[in-house]
């Protein structure tokens, strides 16, 4: 694993794991870390060596502007391609990745019904 990689999956993880009611599970592979908040899906942290990535849910608008800004970002992998963005090693700040972890964590406590959201943070 690389250095940048290392940083940006263990950045992912400590944000994601400072939110309220946070769950953490590998349901798919032992190499994809999956994030829940009431059970959705907010972050996917892969531990391939080969691909030292992350996927967070994303508004549409900010996740072009990722893109455009990294050559490292593309929209989300196997995912919907407007409202998912992966993200990799390269140019960006350890606040970058936590606040698209809490964005992400924020889009899907939005989409809750309120009897399901966690207590504010």
């Amino acid at each position: 694993m690389s250095a940048a990689g290392d940083r940006l999956q263990d950045a992912a993880r400590t944000a994601a794991l400072a939110l309220p009611d946070v769950s953490h599970s590998r349901p798919f592979t032992p190499q994809l870390d999956v994030y829940k908040v009431a059970g959705k899906v907010f972050l996917i942290v892969t531990d391939d060596p080969d691909e030292q990535i992350i996927t967070v849910k994303c508004e549409p608008e900010r996740a072009r502007a990722l893109v455009h800004a990294h050559a490292a970002n593309t929209p989300g992998r196997y995912l919907d391609k407007r409202h998912w963005i992966t993200l990799g090693p390269g140019p960006g700040t350890k606040r970058l990745i936590t606040d698209v972890v809490e964005d992400s964590y924020d889009l899907v406590v939005e989409g809750l019904p309120r009897r399901d959201r966690p207590s504010p943070r």
